[in-house]
């Protein structure tokens, strides 16, 4: 038995039966019956609810997962986002690659966003972001020597500062941003050569952060996006970056999970 092509009049109409079921699920957010972290009904249960197959659901909710409404949970079912919104990092990197992101415009990104997310963490955090910022810096330090891990504690640590500042529009932003910053830099991290000043500078703002002190964060968040930029020029021109004389290292923040507790 063979199958033939879909023509264009088929394909239109199960876009517009996919976009059916997006519109469904919309309506129940929207209207209140579907709220962060709640489960879906199953896919056969759903599908006959919207009058659709099983195959044009899927596709529909493949369109919600990309937008950051719903996650797949490994045999447990599909649900409702939980937390900070999260958007598909897709149109991003694509318009990074039609208009050529420079590496000065992804920094000048990051100043607004994250320079006054720092700053609303200082007076917003929970004890639970705290504990979660500090997490990320102690693995930064434990993880000197491997640059790959270090990166992605880096950027977990900025999302975290993100979440905390309870703007979910900021946290999202920061996300998708940090995403491709990821994508970028872990081409070049492994040409690293500042990494305990780096996570030197990430203990800086948590402690910040931890102190209540806005303004003293926003200088931190500052002075380490500028380093990075320096650092990142580095890394693309195969150059290592001198460390500045006063930069010293220090040991991790306290965490959760019975690393040593130090004061700051």
């Amino acid at each position: 038995m063979t199958t033939r092509p879909l023509g264009a009049g088929e394909k239109d109409v199960d876009s517009l039966a996919a976009e059916r079921v997006v519109r469904h699920l919309e309506d129940l957010i929207e209207n209140g019956h579907l709220k962060p972290g709640d489960r879906l009904p199953a896919e056969r249960e759903l599908a006959q609810v919207v009058g659709v197959s099983r195959p044009t659901l899927r596709a529909g909710l493949r369109s919600l997962a990309a937008l950051g409404v719903i996650e797949s949970r490994h045999g447990a079912g599909t649900f409702i986002t939980a937390g900070p919104p999260r958007l598909s990092t897709g149109p991003l990197s694509l318009m990074a690659a039609l208009h050529g992101f420079t590496r000065d415009e992804m920094f000048e990104a990051r100043l607004v966003l994250e320079v006054g997310a720092a700053g609303l963490a200082a007076e917003k955090a929970s004890g639970e972001n705290l504990a979660t910022m500090a997490e990320e810096v102690a693995g930064m330090f434990a993880s000197l020597d491997d640059p790959q891990p270090f990166l992605l504690h880096d950027v977990r640590f900025h999302r975290a500062v993100a979440v905390a500042s309870g703007n979910p529009v900021l946290a999202a932003l920061v996300e998708m941003v940090s995403a491709l910053v990821y994508e970028r830099r872990r081409l070049t991290v492994e040409r690293a050569r500042d990494l305990k000043q780096s996570a030197e500078m990430h203990r800086r703002i948590y402690n910040a952060i931890r102190a209540r002190a806005p303004e003293r964060a926003r200088a931190e968040m500052t002075d380490h996006l500028a380093q990075a930029r320096r650092a990142q020029a580095s890394e693309d021109d195969g150059r290592t970056e001198p460390t500045p004389p006063d930069a010293t290292a220090a040991a991790p923040p306290p965490s959760r999970g019975g690393r040593r507790r130090t004061k700051p």
